[in-house]
């Protein structure tokens, strides 16, 4: 049975999830034309990977604070009102990139870019928390590998595209794009019903545990994470692979542009790769939806392995499929964590979690591309890829090692 089949029916089988994936779609389609364009936009004006940096760290650094606020709110208010307003509320922040034409304009472009990733980090642990909700258990793990096929298409579509877009037509029109493409999802959005989560459901211990004692938020996360050791690595996972990732988010703009000369239309190629490799995970995902945590170490191994090699690459071509790879070993690695992280925690506290998990991976994300663009200013790019990859590998065995010392069975059939 082809992907796109087994994708087609199941989307059919659960018609509210199909909204928020549509949504989600547009959204991402969306903000990559302006990601791209943005890019673009930075490196042609400034010629400084410094600046690319700032505009990546900028983007990212709000989940720290407002990553946790998202899952709290989620105790209070409806997923599907948070996520209309903040779609709605980001409308006219990215149209606000049209008033940037010199890099004396550049501050308008960076205070933007910034608000913008406020309201996504309020957004995305709402959006990703309510997933479980909207889908049936025996589809959850299958629900989270068309994520990454929503976050493949988003890539090839939008990376591609924007780039095609920002070359012919300039970056204004992927702006206008972007901001057209939250009020799309916007309305998309609320026709969404989320039904109301149990307060009286039993989680077994975890449940009873939690239920001895309220000292608010801070306790009941401490209390979810000691109380289960893959929450421990998630967390460890969300901290540290972060700091890698930071380098591949400006390194692939930087190979495209610099090293391979490609330009424009080549950061639309390789984010393009990436969306393939992506939509391809899906497939392999389903072969590890009994081994989830053993899933993402080993993707996560290879992972390494294969940047490695990427900074040793010559031929464009070659550096082309390498990101197919690697997105396609990210994509089945995510879709086993998140998978993981959805079945460890209890229904009622699952947002305050995915806050959690959100603020930490992309607060460390932030300060890694800021580093990153630092890096680039003294550092040769092939190099800062090569110990990356080193990074990601040694992240791998660490995991391992952790998960290993504290719960052998954790590694047996869930």
């Amino acid at each position: 049975m082809s992907l796109s089949l087994v994708s087609k029916r199941l989307l059919q089988s659960e018609p509210e999830y199909r909204r928020l994936f549509i949504a989600g779609l547009v959204n991402g389609i969306g903000d990559r034309f302006s990601q791209v364009a943005m890019l673009a936009l930075i490196l042609s004006t400034t010629g400084s990977g410094l600046a690319v940096g700032l505009a990546l760290g900028l983007r990212v650094f709000p989940f720290l604070l407002l990553a946790p606020l998202g899952g709290i709110l989620t105790l209070y208010f409806s997923r599907r009102t948070i996520m209309v307003v903040t779609n709605i509320l980001r409308t006219p922040l990215a149209l606000s990139y049209l008033l940037v034409h010199s890099a004396d304009d550049l501050w308008i472009l960076y205070t933007a870019s910034t608000l913008l990733a406020c309201a996504e980090a309020v957004y995305a642990p709402v959006r990703k928390s309510g997933i479980p909700l909207l889908v049936q258990s025996d589809n959850l793990h299958k629900m989270n590998g068309l994520e990454q096929v929503m976050n493949g298409s988003v890539l090839i579509v939008g990376a591609f595209l924007g780039g095609l877009v920002s070359s012919i037509m300039g970056p204004r029109a992927a702006f206008v794009t972007n901001a057209l493409a939250f009020l799309i999802a916007a309305a998309l959005i609320r026709k969404i019903s989320f039904p109301p989560i149990s307060t009286d459901r039993s989680d077994g211990m975890m449940e009873r545990l939690l239920a001895k004692k309220e000292d608010g938020v801070t306790h009941v996360l401490w209390q979810l994470i000691c109380s289960s050791v893959p929450l421990q690595i998630i967390v460890a996972f969300e901290l540290w692979v972060p700091v890698i990732n930071g380098i591949d988010n400006v390194l692939i703009s930087v190979y495209a542009i610099e090293v391979f000369k490609l330009g424009d239309w080549g950061v639309g190629l390789f984010y393009a790769a990436l969306g393939i490799g992506l939509v391809l995970s899906s497939w392999g995902s389903r072969y590890l939806q009994h081994w989830l945590l053993p899933g993402v170490v080993a993707c996560l191994l290879i992972e390494g392995c294969l940047l490695m090699l990427l900074s040793e690459t010559k031929l464009a071509a070659i550096a082309a499929l390498m990101y197919v790879l690697l997105a396609f070993m990210s994509g089945i690695g995510n879709a086993c964590l998140d998978t993981l992280l959805m079945r460890e925690t209890p229904e009622r506290y699952r947002g305050l979690i995915y806050g959690l998990v959100t603020a930490c991976s992309s607060s460390m994300l932030g300060f890694s591309m800021f580093g990153t663009g630092i890096l680039l200013e003294v550092t040769e790019p092939r190099r800062l890829g090569f110990a990356g990859g080193l990074g990601f590998a040694v992240i791998a065995l660490l995991l391992a090692a952790y998960a290993w010392i504290r719960a052998r069975d954790v590694f047996t059939k869930r």
